[in-house]
């Protein structure tokens, strides 16, 4: 593994998957389940081209390039101190071969990369509006939770753009705007192919959504089977364990 240098607010988190390890800082947002939930439902092909738009601290970049043999990566990311942070984590890894990290905004694809560039887009986008909760105070992780830099459908446009024809997009997302998504994905010709709800228990209301849409797909859609976190005991169920491998350390969802 690569050597780096780390801030003080800053540790090395282990990701319990190839060895990989990941740059945190207690003063931004750090990766939750959603971005480990969207790097398995992604089920990238071999040798695929990825674009991972939104990539904080480079988490599902990383993630994809554990689990997938996967072609060139590239992660979008607005903020530069994240841009600095994912790219020392790229470098610690030893994977800057495979994983790039660029500075640049979500609005600003069409000018920044050529059209029909890429078989994938992921993305765990900002979730709310300015309608939705509160803004948290810290201006790094508002724009994180919040459509401060980029709107949903600005998310859907870049897509659009980046994606060559067939190419998937996936999306995690919340459940609360799921019309909003499906409306915003066939205005841009980008049809829901797949669709996984995520539980945080089995009777209660679901908290996420994972969606897989295709560029200049075909109408037909799969709902895949519910995905439930936790057991009535509070433990994690045997896909949650699946999912992130075994013996992963499951308290590193923040």
């Amino acid at each position: 593994m690569g050597e780096v240098e780390l801030k003080d607010h800053e540790r090395i988190d282990d990701l319990q998957i190839k060895g990989y390890r990941l740059i945190q800082s207690r003063k931004s947002f750090c990766f939750g389940m959603d971005a480990v939930l969207l790097s398995d439902y992604a089920r990238i092909k071999k040798g695929a081209g990825v674009m991972d738009l939104c990539t904080g601290t480079g988490i599902v970049p990383i993630l994809l390039k554990g689990k997938y043999e996967t072609g060139q990566i590239l992660g979008l990311e607005y903020q530069e101190e994240l841009v600095d942070m994912a790219g020392r984590s790229v470098r610690l890894n030893d994977l800057s071969d495979s994983i790039r990290i660029r500075q640049g905004d979500v609005c600003r694809v069409m000018e920044d990369y050529p059209r029909d560039s890429f078989d994938y887009v992921t993305v765990n986008p900002p979730y709310m509006t300015g309608d939705h909760g509160l803004t948290n105070p810290d201006r790094g992780k508002a724009v994180a939770r919040h459509e401060i830099l980029c709107t949903l459908e600005d998310v859907v446009k870049a897509a659009k753009w980046l994606l060559k024809p067939a190419g998937h997009f996936v999306m995690v997302h919340r459940p609360f705007r799921l019309a909003e998504i499906m409306y915003c994905l066939k205005e841009h010709k980008l049809e829901p192919k797949r669709m996984r709800l995520v539980y945080p228990r089995v009777d209660r209301e679901p908290n996420m959504v994972l969606i897989d849409a295709v560029k200049g797909g075909k109408q037909r859609i799969t709902v895949d089977p519910p995905l439930i976190v936790y057991h009535d005991d509070g433990s994690y169920t045997d896909e949650i364990f699946e999912i992130y491998g075994k013996g992963a350390d499951l308290e590193e969802d923040r």
